[in-house]
């Protein structure tokens, strides 16, 4: 990796380390109610997606009904945790797949939608059922989405969770959920998830909220009125001083905001020599173009984001909060061709910054055009790696904003979201579509949708439809709040275009993230399993592993220990393993001891378990009601990244550490009556990442 620019630059400012006891982290119902730490670093949080995508690269049934094992054929299952954590979202495709079953921790907790009584005659204005657990705007069914139903309802685990489908047919889904290293401070305690508890209504009265001015008004504002000129940039906001932006609202004459579409907000932070925000103005806010095929007051109503049309006016706001620490510059270029001078108003708010710069991250907006794309290979929407110079950044990604044809060309849609975080090989996140990633389903029917997070502002339902070739253009919004997607050291945030990505539709997308330039997780060490010198500087030992494969490493149905080096520092530490996923259901106890101690101690740190196999099964019967009719493929892709979490107490302050796993066979069917197949634990390579406080300085003016 290249080292941050800044790391060379003569400093003038550098920043403490900031104690555990104030980086509390907003977890459940707080990730939302908390809303104004959206910047702040997640030191000690992985985010996961997993979903019923086609494991052998296709689109197999609109990657649908894609499971992991199941225990009964009313008991399908599409995801499978130990550990603690809280999942944050689930997306389904209708009702397709009720009754679902959220295990937590043991227990049963049966959902349902108000069709699945009767699939052939759904039910208008649907529910999920119970409707107190699951409200808007927290949930959202099919018939206000215009084909998903969406569930952000956070599910809180203490020892495991497992999602299965009750019924196979077009059992489609992607789900978010996030794990922590023991000894991360939380906001609050993890409660397990109880049925019979509605969630706070002050948290769903915030989200109602959507589309107003949810930001503090007894801040300092300053009102601006601009006139944009051909070819000359107009500066709406400039402030010397760390402050936090709470708002940014720009209104345009109604009359000429179709033209302004394409003009670029620019924001930067700091005297930073390159803007973190550069994007075309309709994409930042949401829709691909200022245009309001149908006269609707919003094409925009999100949390974070708006767009409103009201009398002459078209009302832009922003309310991500935007952290700096020196200086901010916001200016909005004029689009080429601009005909004519355009008078505007800004209005920006903002408050002093509070707490260490090091625990907190700038808000970017990266604009790509991709064009027609490259087939067979995924749209890279965001890489991090030298962004403004910097190699390495820690933060969150926290959004997409994106059109995805100008032809009303809806197929693009079958393209999947891969996101890779901090050096992994495979995605840890791999969604199910692009409409599904937008809140939809069955391509929204053509119809627009807008909901606090996510959804389908502009486009014609069919070419035909089209008056103006505007209506061609199709547009959606993702926005992450409490399913965001921590990042230590590096983010790559991919979109195919098409299921095998073959279409040539233009895509435009903007990417939301807070970045510092600086890593929160750094590589410590690595383990090579099977090679020679690598095994014999770790003190690798296993009496019962199997002589090593080329590019398998080796397997082991007994124990494996070695030692990893770690920052003294950490403020705890990930441990990744590369494996061979041909091997199913892999489960192993972890032990720790402190690998300086002259007799080792050694203590239990939970157990790593990574559920399913490069074999599946896909069900997709004739009918809803109908049995499952499971057919059982295997897939090529056996190379796989895995992580576990330490506990904080067994890494704090020690340089090294001794690692002991021991497998613990599952011996679990794919199917009732196969008999299961023999497992055993890979270990290809073993990596250690220490979480740190980011070293972060400014340069000299």
């Amino acid at each position: 990796m290249k080292r941050s620019i800044l790391a060379a630059t003569a400093l003038i400012c550098a920043f403490a380390t900031p104690t555990h006891a104030t980086d509390a982290i907003p977890v459940g119902l707080d990730a939302y109610a908390q809303w104004d730490r959206w910047p702040q670093q997640r030191i000690g949080v992985r985010a996961y997606m997993r979903s019923t995508y086609d494991r052998d690269g296709g689109n197999r049934t609109a990657d649908a009904s894609h499971f992991l094992y199941a225990e009964r054929p009313d008991f399908n299952v599409a995801l499978d945790i130990l550990g603690r954590g809280v999942l944050y979202f689930v997306r389904t495709n209708h009702w397709h797949g009720s009754p679902w079953h959220y295990e937590v921790d043991g227990i049963d907790n049966i959902v349902r939608e108000t069709s699945t009584a009767d699939p052939d005659h759904p039910v208008p204005d649907s529910t999920f059922e119970p409707a107190a657990a699951f409200p808007p705007p927290l949930a959202w069914t099919w018939s206000t989405t215009k084909g998903a139903d969406l569930n952000w309802v956070p599910i809180a685990f203490d020892r495991s969770l497992r999602l299965a489908y009750g019924r196979t047919f077009y059992g489609t889904g992607y789900y978010i959920y996030h794990q922590f290293a023991e000894g991360t401070p939380l906001s609050t305690p993890l409660v397990p998830f109880d049925l019979t508890k509605p969630p706070d209504p002050k948290v769903l009265d915030l989200i109602s909220r959507a589309g107003t001015d949810i930001a503090p008004r007894d801040i300092a504002r300053a009102e601006k009125r601009v006139t944009l000129a051909p070819g000359q940039t107009a500066a709406l906001f400039e402030h010397t001083g760390s402050a936090t932006i709470r708002a940014l609202k720009i209104t345009l004459p109604r009359d000429r905001a179709r033209e302004l579409s394409d003009a670029r907000l620019r924001v930067t932070w700091d005297d930073r020599a390159v803007p973190s925000i550069d994007a075309p103005l309709a994409l930042f806010f949401g829709a691909g173009l200022l245009h309001n095929r149908d006269d609707a007051e919003y094409l925009v109503k999100a949390f974070p984001t708006s767009i409103r049309y009201a009398a002459d006016a078209v009302h832009l706001d922003c309310y991500f909060p935007m952290p700096f620490f020196r200086s901010a510059r916001i200016e909005l270029v004029p689009p080429p061709g601009l005909s004519s001078p355009v008078p505007l108003s800004a209005e920006i708010r903002h408050e002093p910054f509070g707490g260490s710069p090091a625990a907190s991250a700038y808000f970017h907006a990266t604009y790509r055009d991709h064009g027609g794309g490259e087939p067979g290979r995924d749209h890279i929407l965001l890489d991090t790696r030298g962004i403004e110079g910097s190699g390495d950044w820690s933060g969150s990604f926290v959004g997409t904003s994106f059109t995805f044809t100008d032809r009303a060309e809806l197929r693009t849609l079958e393209g999947d979201p891969r996101f890779y975080f901090d050096d992994a090989l495979t995605p840890q996140a791999h969604g199910t579509g692009t409409e599904e990633w937008g809140g939809g389903g069955d391509y929204w029917g053509g119809q627009t949708m807008t909901l606090p997070f996510a959804g389908h502002p502009i486009g014609a339902p069919r070419p035909e439809d089209a008056r103006t070739p505007d209506d061609l253009v199709h547009s959606a919004y993702r926005f992450l709040l409490a399913d965001l997607f921590p990042f230590g050291r590096n983010a790559r945030i991919q979109l195919e275009h098409g299921g095998l990505n073959e279409m040539s539709e233009q895509y435009r997308t903007v990417t939301y993230w807070y970045g510092l330039p600086a890593a929160s997780l750094v590589q410590t060490d690595r383990l090579i399993v099977g090679d020679e010198r690598s095994e014999s500087d770790h003190g690798y030992r296993s009496l019962d592993a199997t002589a090593p494969q080329p590019g398998l490493g080796r397997r082991t149905r007994g124990s494996s220990e070695f030692t990893l080096t770690i920052r003294p520092d950490n403020r705890g530490v990930m441990l990744r393993r590369t494996l061979d996923y041909d091997l199913p259901d892999q489960k192993a106890q972890v032990w720790i001891a402190d690998a300086d101690a002259s007799a080792p101690r050694w203590e239990p740190a939970g157990t790593w378990y990574l559920a399913g196999s490069t074999t599946y099964y896909h069900s997709f019967p004739a009918h809803e009601t109908d049995p499952p009719n499971p057919e059982v493929y295997k897939t090529d892709a056996r190379l796989r990244d895995d992580e576990f979490l330490l506990p904080l107490r067994l890494t704090e302050g020690r340089k090294a550490i001794r690692v002991r796993v021991t497998f613990e066979p599952v011996d679990r069917p794919l199917l009732p009556g196969i008999p299961p197949q023999p497992s055993a634990w890979s270990e290809i390579d073993y990596t250690a990442h220490s979480w740190v406080t980011p070293s972060f300085t400014l340069p000299a003016r």
